[in-house]
């Protein structure tokens, strides 16, 4: 694939961990080890083939995973007396403590942004996405909820067009500005949506790319419901530059000083 970005994870090994956890609904406790790490290294090679940053700690969690993985394949030993300690112990531990970190992090950032609106208006995001039944509860989607989608949307592709001859004539650039057109003309698009557009694979990986690509700029904000909901996508208000009078004034300007020029080619 000829056109691949460069996109910062801002997320660790340990958030995609306890993505898979909450995402399954498993129990933090007891781990079912085979399948988070079957499902870990799925995300990896989307992450791989999506050639986004990888830090070297996401490897190093697939190997501790790996690792656990076959020791509690080991059998057990008839002859010991005392009880082995769970290999999973030390990671559900790290798992424990850097979700209570999460928490109080998000907790301090919502007392952050509740200070910031006591002296400005309202944010427009909540205003321009009605939450269903008057509700305005919506959040962020992270990067593992994007890898998600585009997961679903590459497996719901029919069959028959990974196997077409088509001519690459998508680019980023050309999702980019489509996307953000399409945001001039509606206040939210969805996720599923733009990939459904989608007539081949081809697109649905340069529309997946472009996402990520205004993601990247602050242009835009992939936010949801409820956990796991559909991703919705937004204009990032705080990114657009408004128009000011001014720049109105300048404009009509040119066009007044242009038309004499016009007048006069046309007489000569």
């Amino acid at each position: 694939m000829s056109y691949k970005i460069k996109i910062e994870l801002f997320e660790g090994p340990l958030d995609l961990l306890l993505y898979l956890v909450k995402k399954d609904h498993l129990n933090i406790y007891d781990i079912p080890i085979t399948q988070v790490t079957e499902q870990y290294l799925q995300y990896l090679d989307l992450m791989k083939f999506l050639d986004l940053n990888i830090a070297g700690e996401f490897l190093v969690m697939a190997a501790t995973l790996l690792q656990i993985k076959s020791k509690m394949l080991l059998p057990a030993q008839e002859n010991e007396q005392v009880e082995e300690e769970d290999p999973r112990a030390d990671l559900v531990q790290q798992l424990l403590e850097y979700e209570r970190f999460k928490e109080i992090a998000q907790e301090l950032k919502k007392r952050e942004t509740e200070q910031q609106d006591i002296f400005k208006r309202p944010r427009i995001i909540e205003k321009e996405i009605p939450a269903k039944d008057g509700a305005v509860d919506f959040f962020e989607a992270s990067i593992f909820d994007l890898i998600s989608a585009f997961s679903r949307a590459l497996q719901e592709t029919p069959r028959d067009v990974f196997y077409n001859v088509i001519k690459e004539e998508f680019t980023i650039e050309q999702k980019v500005h489509d996307i953000l057109h399409d945001l001039l003309l509606r206040s939210s698009l969805t996720l599923s949506g733009l990939f459904a557009r989608a007539k081949s694979k081809i697109e649905i990986i340069v529309t997946f790319l472009a996402v990520l690509e205004l993601t990247r700029m602050k242009e835009i904000i992939a936010c949801q419901r409820e956990h796991f909901g559909e991703i919705e996508i937004i204009r990032n208000q705080n990114n657009i530059v408004p128009v000011t009078r001014a720049d109105q004034t300048d404009e009509k300007e040119d066009q007044t000083d242009a038309r004499p020029d016009e007048g006069r080619g046309q007489s000569g």
